[in-house]
């Protein structure tokens, strides 16, 4: 059983109320839940959607066609109508978008008139609708009261007893006017207990919360913003100052005054903000200042598409900045993933003294996903700072001494008597500025010949899905994880496939721990897929390795891959060859 429920309207409409409320309850019945979102850069007006997948097996992409359509105007109607599988149908309400559509597939609900009739304000709207959904699928509005208690608890209790009124309105609209129709939807409640819906950005901020991140600057930037929003919403519980900079430089340097003072620290931002945290970036690079940087990628250049997907920065993430300095970026593709990978980030950050790069994107920051629980694996939580009692053995502390590893003592100021000297200029081991040519080569060798090879193995190897020996291989990195998971289980059936996904991406993974290329090399068809023009991914495996996919299957329109049509595009390349 599986069901895809879209909401469109204009921005204003209260389409991510319908929807984020409709995904929590689904998910809390148990139901496996994905979601996106589609919305355009602006506050009202535009055209956008919210869509719902939810089934009763594991599932973790978007489909392209929808089986309930909830339109809250006319565009609505005439853009997604389209997208209708046999049987779909589409809710509205003709009063409100003032024209009435013939065709068995549309379900004429009077939201304002039910409304008028419950003596309700006209923004309840949005829980009709919900009630009625809920109704059409079979189900009741027993878990809708407490989600609105969570999310309307400032409302008072009139308000939440009303909008759960008018949703039970919609609900018993539906059961009167249709009953034949909620037959053909009603599903069956799953056994299992509810299921956690959160999205990417939502896992970043909790991966943050639970590394012991203390300090969080960033100025907000689409579609990373909502990264402070959350850590802001847990400041006070977890003992945490977030602060909104004056701009990406002032945001990126505050967070690493902070990591100098004492405590572990993170700033995010999108691609446009990075371009200018990128002298930051370097000066953390040549202080050795532990800190997490997330890039949450949109389209550029320039300004691009604001609240549009796209995975286009990844070179820029891993050779920005002036100068040569290790660095790390990570790529989750799921919100899991990005839990685990910040608590990583903090931890590689602080063990060897480096940025580390957490990169997102608008499609994995925004898609909620279910799990039966998260942090069921250990975390990384070893503190690596030396305070008064660690320092007491040491008669002269050095920043930057030179050691077997190339990482030096990194010392909290004035959590002892030793002075902790930093700066920008090349320098010597006592912090001080120098000029000579052998300290110099000294100290890069120390950040760099010393350090990389250690860092290089802590680098996972990408994960393997598949036969032991496929015939034809997808190859992906980031967010494509979820979708490409799903099309490599329908391939599966017809022929030998297998999936290679990579979340940790620089320093490119060593084939010690898994020899990803001999999988590579045997296959016959490699497909390298990824959501930008120039394939950045298959260049950099080529530069790495040396191996060259035979198909690439770009996407750059600012949308995601859907599963149905990327599983159309790559069945197209595979009858060609």
């Amino acid at each position: 059983m599986e069901y895809t429920i879209r909401v469109g309207g204009e921005a204003g409409q209260g389409l991510q109320s319908i929807g984020n409320g409709l995904a929590k309850i689904l998910s809390r019945y148990g139901f496996n839940v994905f979601t996106h979102q589609d919305y355009m850069s602006r506050v009202r007006g535009g055209h956008n959607f919210y869509q719902i997948r939810f089934a009763d097996v594991p599932i973790s992409a978007s489909r392209d066609r929808v089986d309930l359509l909830l339109a809250m105007n006319q565009e609505t109607i005439e853009l997604h109508r389209p997208d209708l599988n046999d049987g779909g149908r589409v809710i509205y309400d003709a009063a409100a978008i003032g024209k009435e559509f013939s065709g068995p597939e549309f379900l004429n609900i009077p939201f304002a008139k039910i409304i008028e009739e419950q003596g309700a304000a006209p923004i309840m709207a949005n829980s009709v609708a919900v009630g009625a959904i809920l109704g059409l699928f079979g189900l009741d509005i027993d878990l809708l009261a407490p989600f609105l208690k969570e999310v309307m608890h400032k409302k008072g209790d009139g308000v939440i007893t009303t909008n759960i009124a008018v949703a039970q309105a919609g609900l018993d609209y539906v059961h009167q006017h249709y009953p034949d129709i909620v037959a053909t939807f009603k599903v069956t409640k799953p056994q299992a207990k509810g299921q956690l819906l959160i999205n990417g950005n939502q896992a970043i901020g909790l991966g943050a919360l639970v590394s012991g991140c203390k300090f969080f600057a960033a100025y907000p930037m689409t579609p990373s913003t909502s990264i402070m929003q959350y850590l802001a919403a847990k400041a006070s519980e977890y003992g945490l100052i977030v602060e909104q900079a004056e701009d990406e430089i002032a945001a990126i340097n505050m967070a690493l005054g902070a990591s100098f003072g004492g405590v572990r620290a993170m700033t995010a931002t999108s691609g446009g903000g990075f371009a200018l945290m990128t002298e930051g970036l370097s000066l953390a690079g040549m202080t050795e200042t532990p800190i997490v940087i997330v890039e949450a990628q949109r389209p550029g250049p320039a300004t691009g598409l604001p609240t549009r997907t796209e995975q286009g920065d990844l070179f820029f993430v891993i050779y920005g900045g002036h100068g040569e300095f290790p660095r790390v970026v990570l790529t989750p593709g799921t919100p899991e993933q990005a839990l685990y990978l910040t608590n990583k980030a903090f931890h590689l950050a602080e063990k060897y003294q480096i940025p580390v790069i957490v990169q997102s994107d608008q499609y994995l920051a925004d898609t909620e996903w279910t799990y039966p629980g998260l942090l069921t694996e250990p975390l990384l939580l070893e503190d690596f700072r030396l305070r008064e009692q660690a320092l007491q053995g040491i008669s002269s502390y050095q920043r930057y001494a030179p050691t077997a590893s190339g990482v030096s003592p990194l010392a909290v100021p004035g959590a002892s008597h030793h002075l902790v000297a930093v700066d920008s200029d090349e320098h010597d081991a006592d912090g001080h500025i120098i000029e000579d040519s052998r300290t110099r080569i000294a100290m890069v060798d120390k950040r760099v010949h010393q350090k990389m090879p250690l860092i290089r193995q802590e680098i996972a190897p990408p994960t393997y899905h598949g036969d032991e020996r496929p015939q034809i291989l997808l190859v992906g990195y980031g967010s494509t994880y979820g979708v490409l998971k799903e099309v490599q289980a329908r391939l599966a059936g017809k022929q030998r496939t297998g999936l290679l996904h990579f979340t940790e991406v620089w320093p490119f993974p060593l084939l010690e721990k898994f020899d990803f290329l001999a999988l590579l090399k045997q296959a016959a068809h490699t497909i390298c897929i990824e959501n930008n023009v120039t394939g950045q991914f298959a260049d950099l495996m080529r530069m790495e390795t040396g191996f060259m996919c035979d198909i690439r299957i770009n996407k750059y329109d600012g949308r995601p891959f859907l599963l149905d049509t990327l599983l159309g595009e790559i069945n197209e390349h595979l009858r060609g060859l």
